[in-house]
């Protein structure tokens, strides 16, 4: 098993700084970086500096990527009811518990439990605004279904427009 990179060691603010300073530079001046980590006491090389770059910019732009399908899939087809952020919740779950079985000590735990925390907190949250939708669209169906039978239109033209309001209907 291949040592740990120096720059996964360096203390998560000085880390911070890196990702930052390698994003702003897009992703040049090794050797500048380099010499300002050993300043502060790190000594790391150009070449594994580089490669901890390349790594993080493939991450980025991976994630740019999806962020963009994401949009375009949400214009394409709008998500009214949350199904997606649902589905998305189970996938992180699914994908926490997997990576909880398969590095049962080398994990850190507190790091995985407030993520399963949030991930909770989410889903009641997601729950809640599916509830209140829920609500509003059968207010909205109600008083419609009043003003409409009032017209004088059949019950039938009455229940049509109410599947309608409540998304039944196709």
């Amino acid at each position: 098993m291949p040592p740990r990179s120096k720059v996964s060691q360096l203390p998560p603010e000085i880390r911070d700084w890196l990702d930052r300073e390698l994003v702003e530079g897009e992703f040049s001046g090794y050797e500048a970086l380099a010499g300002v980590l050993a300043e502060k006491g790190f000594s790391i090389s150009r070449a594994s500096l580089q490669r901890y770059g390349q790594t993080f910019e493939d991450r980025l732009a991976a994630l740019n990527v999806a962020t963009r399908q994401a949009r375009a899939v949400v214009e394409a087809a709008p998500d009214n009811e949350g199904a997606v952020n649902e589905a998305l919740m189970r996938l992180v779950q699914e994908k926490l518990f997997q990576l909880l079985m398969a590095e049962e000590g080398q994990i850190d735990l507190p790091k995985v439990a407030k993520a399963v925390a949030e991930l909770g907190k989410a889903s009641v949250v997601q729950k809640k605004w599916q509830a209140e939708v829920r609500d509003k669209a059968r207010a909205a169906a109600d008083a419609a279904e009043t003003l409409v039978s009032k017209s004088g239109l059949s019950g039938d033209t009455v229940q049509q427009i109410r599947k309608m309001i409540l998304g039944i209907a196709e």
